[in-house]
């Protein structure tokens, strides 16, 4: 079963971080260890294999203990780009970078 979240307003590079660490492992025991991580990215992939595991039990029947995560792939999204002035009339610019999150579940 699959799950996915769009334009998350966090860099791929910290979410990507989380999804290494539940990369391969049942979705029950990927739960209990994220419940726990005190990132924000952990928040959000929580919620998405949240979403996946209820996709499973309601639209297929399928039991949450063989619940497997087969791929999770955290790919970059919109950036927004906003303008830091600075003297003598010039701006830097900042980068707002969100992501995407797709996951899915296999028995």
């Amino acid at each position: 079963m699959k799950a996915s979240v769009r334009n998350i307003r966090i860099s791929p590079k910290k979410l990507n971080v989380i999804a290494y660490i539940v990369r391969n492992m049942t979705a029950k025991e990927a739960l209990d260890t994220l419940r726990f991580m005190p990132k924000k990215g952990a928040i959000i992939i929580h919620d998405v294999i949240k979403s996946a595991v209820h996709n499973a039990e309601h639209n297929d029947n399928q039991n949450v203990e063989g619940l497997k995560i087969s791929s999770i792939c955290v790919t970059q999204g919109l950036v927004h780009r906003r303008i830091n002035p600075i003297s003598r009339g010039r701006a830097h610019r900042i980068l707002k970078r969100t992501s995407h999150v797709d996951l899915t579940l296999s028995a």
